[in-house]
């Protein structure tokens, strides 16, 4: 049985059916960990959502901010954007029970000693608390009045964590940090301008994960969201948005048998975007 961890879809399903035929995936003896951004950019969000589903219990998807805004789009909660690519997912017969699906995705998960997350984790976290604000972001989700949160869920303030944080700015502050986070400073006050690579960190700012002293120190992390990072020569921290939808490729990595090992494998995108930023 292998582990596998796949970063950033973003509606490239041709891409995602080599990448699974290159790692020889099999749903009965392998499992697979999605990122998050599971759709829109790309050319074929509706088969990536089908093929996951079909995938049962061997895929466990988390939800990224391309993902929550499908939802949002959906309940006429925001606009869709010119380059939103998920119209056949709101036209398909089956809409209904496939946003569904969506929406009870998980925010975070901790396998096999890998946290992973969609984007980022605030400095003041340790992994027990990081999974719990998710299990309280997906109960809402997965509740009654989800839609009613999703017109409260946009916005960057609070900028950064509380442990009195209540009620709406509580769930903004764990869902900007799990899906959005690249930047924050020393204190853990989040920056979202900013969309380049680490090296273009503003003044008083820093990649979320070299904060000092941050408490997921020692546990390897798993995340998708930042296609301008690049890989990085460390194991406590693994990038896996390689910018397939942009030309770049659609990356996997085999989890190892001793904490933060893995293996890397990649395919390039063949229906690429222009060039852009996820």
């Amino acid at each position: 049985m292998a582990l596998y961890m796949i970063g950033d879809i973003q509606g490239c399903d041709e891409a995602l059916a080599r990448l699974l035929d290159k790692i020889d995936f099999s749903p009965s003896r392998d499992t697979v960990y999605l990122l998050g951004d599971l759709v829109n950019r790309g050319p074929d969000s509706l088969a990536v959502l089908r093929r996951l589903m079909a995938l049962e219990g061997a895929a466990h998807c988390l939800l990224g901010n391309h993902d929550l805004h499908l939802l949002a789009v959906a309940h006429g909660v925001r606009k869709a954007h010119r380059s939103d690519t998920v119209a056949d997912i709101l036209q398909a017969p089956d809409r209904d029970a496939l946003l569904d699906w969506v929406r009870a995705r998980p925010m975070a998960l901790y396998v096999h000693g890998w946290l992973m997350v969609h984007a980022g984790v605030l400095p003041q976290w340790d992994v027990a608390q990081t999974l719990a604000l998710a299990q309280e972001l997906e109960a809402v989700l997965r509740g009654a009045d989800w839609v009613g949160f999703l017109h409260h869920m946009y916005g960057n303030e609070p900028a950064g964590w509380r442990d009195d944080l209540a009620g709406t700015d509580r769930l903004r502050v764990v869902v900007n940090a799990l899906t959005r986070l690249r930047f924050c400073s020393a204190q853990g006050t989040m920056e979202f301008q900013t969309k380049d690579g680490a090296e273009s960190a503003p003044v008083g700012f820093m990649p979320w994960f070299d904060v000092p002293d941050r408490r997921t120190q020692g546990v390897p992390v798993a995340f998708g969201h930042w296609s301008t990072l690049g890989p990085l020569p460390r194991s406590d921290v693994l990038p896996l948005d390689a910018g397939c939808v942009w030309g770049g490729c659609l990356a996997a990595a085999r989890m190892g048998n001793a904490p933060g090992a893995y293996e890397r494998m990649e395919v390039r995108c063949a229906q690429a975007r222009k060039p852009g930023k996820s």
